[in-house]
């Protein structure tokens, strides 16, 4: 019920809720199933999910079955006043541009937006909405695999997406050794580490770690910058930071173009003082 108020006072006029035993674990078809009810159902113009492990493989079986096309990973949707095209931004060949996409004929017309890609609509108390229980038919309901267990991935301190402070690092902290001073920064202001994609394929740090396009998508309170020169498929995993510090040797970095605070100089001489200095007033609290 928390979640059906909570989607109510952020803007929602109309909840759709669907109860049934086969949907209480993820499986692709059920899921599938109850969501083309509701498409056909409600003939909706747009139908839009997370880009999360379970968006990315229920949209797609899902579009293939209305049938319809689909475009993932958007960071950025915009509808047309005249014709009622979505608009659909999305980073292209290797994050190097930003394509827009549309769908003049097929309907609905159907995406998949990166969690986190856009601050969430406020809440207003008070708002009245209206909540459709929906009965699905249990042949819709039926699924070729069976459910068995869920393995938890207990390898991280946790997990990136969900921080609300992230100290990340890029190909100017030149090595893995140097990333224990971001980790000491991170433990210090209770965040974590996060990383850009070459830090992943210098074999840095793991992927788990990784921000951008190919990576996680945060929206932290604070996301400090070290060494980060910003490029565009970096930027879409974390432009809509709270507060955005940048620290980089070069002046001319695409970073400086997000940043709130812009530090112009070499990490490794910035970085120590600032540790130095949130330990003595009390290890930052």
């Amino acid at each position: 019920q928390d979640d059906i108020d909570d989607l109510i006072a952020r803007g929602a006029d109309r909840v759709y809720l669907v109860e049934h035993p086969a949907l209480e674990n993820f499986l692709v078809e059920p899921h599938a199933g109850a969501l083309l009810h509701l498409v056909q159902q409600y003939q909706p113009e747009v139908f839009i999910a997370a880009a999360t492990t379970t968006g990315r493989t229920v949209m797609p079986y899902l579009s293939a079955q209305v049938p319809t096309g689909l475009t993932a990973d958007c960071t950025g949707l915009e509808i047309d006043p005249q014709s009622g095209n979505l608009h659909q931004t999305r980073p292209a060949i290797g994050g190097n541009i930003m394509a827009t996409i549309k769908t003049p004929e097929a309907r609905p017309q159907m995406a998949t937006v990166r969690p986190r890609s856009a601050k969430p609509a406020p809440r207003t108390e008070g708002r009245s909405g209206k909540v459709m229980r929906v009965v699905v038919p249990d042949a819709l309901l039926q699924s070729r695999m069976r459910y068995e267990r869920f393995i938890p991935d207990e390898s991280m301190d946790g997990a990136i997406e969900e921080a609300n402070i992230i100290v990340a690092g890029g190909r100017g902290v030149q090595n893995k050794e140097n990333f224990a001073l971001l980790g000491e920064l991170a433990g210090l202001l209770g965040g974590v580490v996060g990383v850009s994609r070459a830090c992943v394929e210098a074999g840095w740090q793991t992927y788990t770690r990784q921000v951008g396009m190919s990576g996680k998508t945060v929206l932290p309170q604070l996301y400090i910058a070290c060494g980060i020169s910003g490029a565009i498929h970096h930027l879409v995993g974390m432009q809509t930071s709270e507060h955005i510090v940048a620290i980089n040797n070069d002046p001319d970095a695409q970073i400086f173009q997000v940043a709130d605070f812009g530090i112009v100089g070499d990490m490794f001489d910035i970085l120590p003082p600032v540790i130095e200095k949130i330990r003595s007033n009390g290890d930052g609290e």
